[in-house]
């Protein structure tokens, strides 16, 4: 059982917290299993998008991570992001939209997993 993605994004945000980052909930979606998309945004016009991975690369044996991938390897226009989270939310209105704002473009994904 997936934890709740409400709760997976108070988490997440009050990890950033600690971190010294800023971080807010720009679209709330389903409260219980929504999809979470995370947008750093480096402050200098360009952000990276974090996705939901495919279901592929979850392990059975650990079945309540939330494991992300980049959209692209490297930062990108935010214009970019912002294009990818409307077509995003278009299929999946149920969607979230964090965003948080990092010079080095932190994310603290791999540390958020449950």
């Amino acid at each position: 059982m997936r934890l709740k993605s409400a709760i997976w994004v108070a988490a997440y945000l009050r990890r950033c917290q600690t971190a010294g980052v800023f971080g807010a909930v720009r679209r709330r979606g389903a409260e219980e299993a929504g999809a979470v998309f995370v947008k750093v945004a480096t402050l200098d016009g360009n952000a990276m998008l974090y996705v939901p991975a495919p279901q592929t690369v979850y392990d059975d044996s650990r079945p309540i991570e939330r494991i992300f991938t980049p959209m692209s390897p490297q930062p990108v226009p935010e214009t970019s992001v912002e294009e990818r989270l409307v077509r995003e939310i278009k299929f999946d209105p149920d969607a979230w939209v964090v965003e948080t704002e990092d010079r080095a473009g932190r994310h603290f994904l791999d540390l958020a997993r449950g």
